[in-house]
């Protein structure tokens, strides 16, 4: 009897070659959580250092799960995320930086408020000057009738005195831009000395920023003096009450921290005597 050979049957084993790109799939979603998780995060320190640990874990290196691919678009998306998240830290770090700036702004203007205020009550000048804080500047209004004779622009020798305080304190903020501003009712004026209310209200401004600029500790290039004439009247010039008003001098310590976005809210304060 001849003997049959016998086949021994085998088992099919599948293919298990996919588990590769499937394990380099799963790094990749992972990853994306990751970067997902970092974005919503505050703390852009903590987020740049995971960023760091992150991109340094992902591109270093072989291992078990390493998978090498003609294609780029694994590559291609590493680069691309970590491009992402540099530009969040970067705009949230930015936006972080311009708040505290913005806020450190506030304090200080606030600050150098109240100190005029302080100033304006101590020597009895509530009918002359009164200060307002807004989202554009601190401004301090000064009525002509505590500076100027009428029709002039020289500074009476009892004023000098005001300008100086003044100067002292604007002294303690000098990277500040000043804008020295006069203003005039609309009563033609026609003298020997000006033909009209622009030149006066430019000559006015002129003359008491030179005496603030006395005080050597103020830089010069901060300061602007212009003149609006009766064009930017606060006050009706019907009486002459409003006209009184409406000639002034402003001193506005700008700011350099604008946020547009904010509603500008007027904080006004005429100190009560």
């Amino acid at each position: 009897m001849s003997k049959k050979t016998r086949h021994e049957e085998h088992e099919e084993h599948a293919d298990e070659s996919w588990l590769l790109p499937y394990s380099d799939l799963m790094t990749l979603l992972v990853a994306l959580f990751l970067v997902m998780y970092a974005m919503s995060a505050t703390d852009a320190v903590k987020f740049q250092q995971m960023a760091e640990a992150f991109n340094s874990a992902l591109s270093g290196g072989g291992g078990v799960l390493e998978y090498r691919s003609d294609s780029p678009t694994s590559t291609q998306l590493d680069q691309g995320k970590q491009d992402k998240m540099n530009n969040v830290i970067a705009k949230n770090t930015g936006t972080s930086d311009l708040s505290k700036l913005r806020a450190k702004e506030q304090e200080d203007l606030e600050k150098l408020k109240k100190q005029f205020d302080q100033y304006i009550k101590n020597n009895g000048m509530t009918d002359l000057l009164s200060t307002k804080l807004n989202q554009s500047q601190l401004m301090i209004t000064i009525s002509d009738n505590a500076l100027f004779a009428s029709g002039q622009a020289m500074v009476k020798d009892e004023s000098r005195q005001l300008a100086k305080s003044i100067s002292s304190m604007l002294q303690q903020f000098p990277d500040y831009e000043v804008l020295v501003q006069g203003h005039t009712d609309n009563v033609p004026i026609s003298n020997s000395m000006y033909s009209s209310n622009w030149d006066l209200s430019v000559d006015r401004a002129l003359e008491f920023m030179k005496i603030l600029l006395l005080n050597p500790n103020l830089d010069p290039t901060k300061f602007s003096p212009t003149g609006s004439g009766e064009y930017h009247p606060i006050a009706t010039n019907a009486t002459a009450a409003g006209r009184a008003k409406n000639r002034r001098v402003e001193v506005s310590i700008l700011r350099k921290y604008k946020d547009a976005a904010t509603e500008t809210t007027d904080v006004t304060n005429v100190t009560a005597p």
